[in-house]
């Protein structure tokens, strides 16, 4: 009966908190056109015509996805927990763009308001009594303020890169993993991207940012390096006649010596005598020294120095200071340092660009080594401390990370196993239980499961799947390096999307949280790598954006982050961290949650999303696309057909193969009835793609997909 009386008391929470919700966002968006009127023209706001139309490069994705999207994915997630709903709608009201909400007057003001509209379902709710991890008053009255700070922080770390209505899904996607993170594969995804991103940004900002100046300083305009070489050469090039001159200077300078003591003033031999202009190979002047050592004037050669010449001299008696250099222009501009020669102020160096500048080449190469050394240093202290200790604690139970990942993975085979006892340490490794009779009883899961627990083992499974994804990425790099030549950039870029296909969709069945994880860890590795890309660390850096260069397109040269890469690989892991976010979890041991007893189409929406539909879209399109949708953004109907069909054909074949290995269905439609509903969901995913404006299909159509898939229950 308490149970029962909870969940009422709870399902009226939430229709309260929803219904606030509702009422403030079209208050806000009504008021918004009054508002613009009462400031053009405040004394007659209402006179017509209204001076008010929608330009046409509105842009509603701001207004719509962070709202529409994190709302419909927490109320699927938080079907069993709905305590974790009132976050989301806090976030949401808190994501809506500043110029909706009235502001008492300055930056400060406008954030105050905000903060304030966004507390209202709290308030209204009546949660305030509440003590749990979901709805602690403390935290969420905070929540706000976090999302403008998170936002800033990634609008620094990304500039361009992301879309406002990206950075704002970025943000409440950060938020809600760190509140609502319970599973093991969440905590570590949750250590991963916040204490490994924070612990980046408390340590190595300031030198991440001196790395940065120093790359962009051009070669040229670091100090050259004094050598005694370097000392010879510009004393040498002062003198305006090169070598002869600088051959005299030293024989004046050693006559003056010997004779009276004076020394010769080294000005003295600067001489403002103009080259002499000389026909063929003779460019040479002629200067006399006295026997006293004092420099005479330049004498014209003669015609017996220059027979080639008998009639030079007396074409060209006059004095040599006469002769100019000709120009076309009458009067040169004066050189200025304030602005550039079309007349645009010069923008001033930074102070940090400015003492690089003070430095040679090899102290610059010094200089970038250190820095580089330094977050090398950082990044191993917060792996092996900080990410360490709290995955230790919170997700693996106070067992070592280390030596969990070595029985996790190197559990089964009979040799480790028999070192680990001899050597005794069961208490630092942890062994999963025997394969073979004591599993027999997961035999009625089919026999894909009676093989993985029974007969190789759930260590060895693993290590069956990680050689061959490992054979997958071999095979398709060497089939993107051999089409390199041979087809564009977008052509090559979909060998990715079928690469993940390969990977993941039959492998995801297998061992859904191992796929989890080996994501997780695949995404910290990307942002990590790209971290060092961007900040020009060597010895990676290079290497890195060689590799990157063949594969990027016009989006990934907005910001300083190639998002391509990483955008795919989101797109393929969020449909699966929230289907695991909603389902069960079993295990034993050590490994306590880390076994699924079901599986689900959802599962692998992201891989069918990104792999299939989107290749297939790209594709056709690109080639055969000859009718454009009507609402412009130029993408073709038959883009978005072979986006549908590729879906519907991939999430029928995901049905398939889920019958096939005799895994437990989550229901028990007919054939025809999940044919209906795969088609249902693949065109609402295909239109999605071709009306998206302000965010990127690898992620957001993932996500529809899978709303439409769990929601739908295919």
């Amino acid at each position: 009966m308490s149970t029962t009386l909870r969940f009422v008391y709870s399902t009226k929470l939430i229709v309260t908190e929803l219904s606030c919700q509702v009422l403030v966002v079209l208050a806000l968006l009504l008021l918004y056109p009054l508002r613009v009127l009462r400031h053009i023209n405040p004394t007659s706001p209402f006179k017509k015509p209204l001076p008010i139309e929608i330009p046409a490069v509105f842009d509603p994705a701001p207004l719509f996805y962070p709202l529409a999207i994190s709302m419909l994915v927490s109320t699927l997630v938080c079907v069993s927990k709905p305590d974790g709903l009132l976050p989301t709608i806090i976030l949401a009201i808190a994501s809506l763009p500043r110029d909706l909400l009235p502001s008492l007057g300055g930056l400060e003001g406008s954030n105050t308001v905000h903060w304030f509209i966004s507390t209202l379902p709290l308030m209204i709710s009546g949660r305030t009594n509440l003590k749990s991890s979901y709805s602690d008053p403390e935290t969420l009255v905070l929540l706000a303020p976090l999302h403008q700070a998170t936002c800033v922080t990634l609008h620094y770390l990304t500039t361009t890169s992301l879309l406002p209505a990206e950075l704002q899904l970025l943000s409440v996607g950060l938020i809600d993993l760190l509140l609502l993170a319970s599973s093991p594969q969440a905590v570590i995804l949750k250590a991963l991207l916040w204490g490994g991103g924070v612990g980046l940004l408390i340590s190595c900002t300031y030198v991440l940012k001196w790395g940065v100046a120093l790359a962009r300083v051009p070669k040229w305009r670091f100090k050259r390096a004094v050598t005694p070489r370097s000392k010879q050469r510009r004393r040498r090039d002062s003198i305006p006649f090169g070598n002869l001159g600088a051959s005299l200077f030293s024989k004046a300078a050693a006559q003056s010596e010997s004779s009276d003591g004076e020394e010769i003033p080294e000005a003295a031999f600067r001489l403002p005598v103009p080259p002499l202009r000389l026909s063929g190979t003779i460019k040479r002047a002629v200067t006399t020294i006295s026997e006293n050592g004092s420099v005479s004037a330049i004498e014209p050669p003669t015609a017996e120095q220059f027979p080639l010449h008998d009639n030079y001299m007396e074409k060209n008696t006059d004095s040599f200071s006469s002769i100019q250099r000709r120009h076309t222009l009458n009067s040169l501009p004066p050189i200025s340092s304030q602005q550039t020669p079309s007349g645009r102020r010069k923008r001033s160096s930074s102070s940090s660009f400015q003492s690089f500048c003070n430095l040679t080449q090899s102290q610059a190469t010094w200089r970038k080594w250190l820095y580089a050394g330094y977050v090398y240093i950082c990044v191993l202290i917060i792996i092996l401390v900080g990410i360490r200790e709290y995955v230790q604690r919170f997700a693996l139970e106070a067992n070592e990370p280390v030596g969990w990942a070595l029985g996790y993975m190197f559990g089964d085979n009979p040799r480790f196993r028999m070192q680990v006892v001899m050597n005794n340490f069961q208490r630092w490794i942890c062994l999963p239980p025997h394969s073979g009779l004591p599993n027999k009883e997961f035999c009625h899961s089919g026999w894909v499961e009676h093989l993985r627990l029974s007969s190789f083992g759930v260590a060895n499974t693993r290590l069956i799947l990680s050689g061959y994804w490992l054979a997958i990425i071999i095979v398709g790099i060497a089939i993107v390096f051999r089409l390199s030549l041979v087809y564009e950039v977008d052509t090559r870029r979909k060998v990715f999307h079928f690469m993940m296909v390969a990977m993941l969709l039959p492998a995801t069945y297998v061992d859904p949280t191992f796929a989890a994880l080996a994501l997780s860890l695949m995404l910290a590795i990307f942002l990590l790598l790209d971290l060092f890309r961007a900040s020009q660390l060597p010895p990676l850096s290079k290497s890195l954006a060689y590799f990157l260069t063949p594969y990027v397109d016009g989006r990934d040269l907005k910001g300083p982050v190639v998002i391509s890469h990483i955008f795919l690989l989101i797109g393929c892991a969020i449909p699966l961290w929230l289907s695991l976010g909603t389902l069960p979890r079993t295990g034993q041991g050590c490994l306590s949650g880390w076994e699924i007893p079901t599986r689900e189409i959802s599962m692998v929406s992201g891989v069918i999303c990104v792999g299939m539909g989107d290749a297939a879209a790209s594709l056709i399109g690109r080639r055969y696309g000859r009718r454009k949708w009507i609402w412009g953004g130029g993408k073709s109907i038959e883009g978005s057909v072979a986006f549908a069909t590729a879906v519907c054909l991939a999430l029928v074949m995901a049905k398939i193969w889920l019958v096939i290995g005799g895994w437990p269905a989550n229901n028990e439609d007919s054939w025809i009835m999940t044919v209906g509903k795969a088609g249902i969901a693949a065109w609402v995913a295909s239109l999605t793609e071709a009306v998206l404006t302000g965010g990127n299909d690898n992620v957001v159509c993932p996500i529809v997909l899978w709303l439409c898939v769990k929601g739908l229950d295919i």
